[in-house]
């Protein structure tokens, strides 16, 4: 829901989860012509069809259920078609053909004042070319993350050819030692809001970059959506063709090379080296995409 709040496209938001699902929706009528349920929770499934007249969802594991949908999409499998496409199976069983495949997201007027208010705070308000970095991914998927040692010298490398360059730390809680290292390493050029923010606080952040560099995360794709200029690293074991923002006019992918041996989360991130992300960084720096 925090992600579709402000869309222009969407008149109304209401919560709802698997667990709440059974006891709602149980007055008589439906309020909805159609329901598309994204997923494979049967809850959700029994509640849109208790509230609309036809329900569009992806083939369930119930073929009770499946006889009971308008229409039932078969799931291909993600092997052969992006995370987007995949998704708009279901609107497009409907008929509804998507005007653009790029993700969307609005940043609202309050939203921004706020953040600006806090880069002002922090005396990043002035700061130019500011640099977004979000260095790991998920706990549980500490492989996907590159390591800090070379993000601290792709930041230098960076602020050698852009010496009036600042950086803005993102995404969740790091650890303490991890801060100490960056901050020696970039003193007052570094500013940490990592576990500070809200996603939407964080959001509006992002909207003000110049540059995002990050690991494949949420702030990754909330920077797509964006679409502030940015390099994306992506472990072998996620495809970026399946999970790359796309129609972004400003966008650099690097796609590890899987080792001999093959895919496995036992292989380091760190196989991309800084001479593969600087020349990208540089090159989105330096066409001003933000002026």
């Amino acid at each position: 829901m925090e992600l579709l709040r402000h869309l222009s496209f969407v008149h109304h938001l209401g919560g709802i989860t698997k667990k709440t699902a059974p006891f709602l929706g149980r007055i008589p009528g439906k309020r909805f012509d159609y329901a598309i349920v994204d997923g494979f929770d049967t809850a959700l499934v029994r509640y849109a069809l208790r509230v609309a007249h036809k329900v569009v969802a992806f083939r369930q594991n119930d073929e009770s259920l499946n006889r009971r949908l308008h229409i039932a999409v078969a799931h291909p499998g993600c092997g052969d078609i992006t995370a987007v496409d995949l998704h708009l199976l279901l609107s497009e069983a409907l008929g509804a053909k998507a005007v653009s495949r790029a993700l969307s997201y609005q940043v609202s007027g309050d939203e921004a004042v706020a953040i600006d208010t806090l880069l002002a705070q922090t005396k990043l308000n002035n700061s130019r070319p500011l640099i977004g970095m979000v260095i790991e991914s998920f706990p549980t998927k500490p492989y996907r993350d590159w390591p800090l040692e070379r993000f601290i010298e792709l930041a230098k490398a960076i602020l050698e050819h852009n010496p009036a360059a600042h950086f803005a730390l993102l995404g969740g809680q790091i650890s303490p030692a991890k801060l100490l290292q960056l901050q020696h390493a970039l003193h007052n050029r570094f500013v940490s809001f990592a576990g500070k923010l809200t996603l939407r606080q964080s959001a509006a952040l992002i909207a003000r970059l110049d540059l995002y560099i990050g690991v494949d995360t949420g702030p990754t794709h909330l920077a797509g959506a964006l679409q502030v200029p940015m390099v994306a690293l992506y472990h072998c074991m996620h495809p970026a063709w399946q999970l790359a923002p796309l129609e972004h006019p400003a966008l650099a992918v690097i796609q590890q090379e899987p080792p001999a041996s093959g895919k496995s989360a036992q292989y380091s991130l760190g196989s991309i080296g800084v001479e593969q992300v600087l020349p990208k960084a540089l090159a989105l720096l330096a066409q001003d995409n933000r002026a």
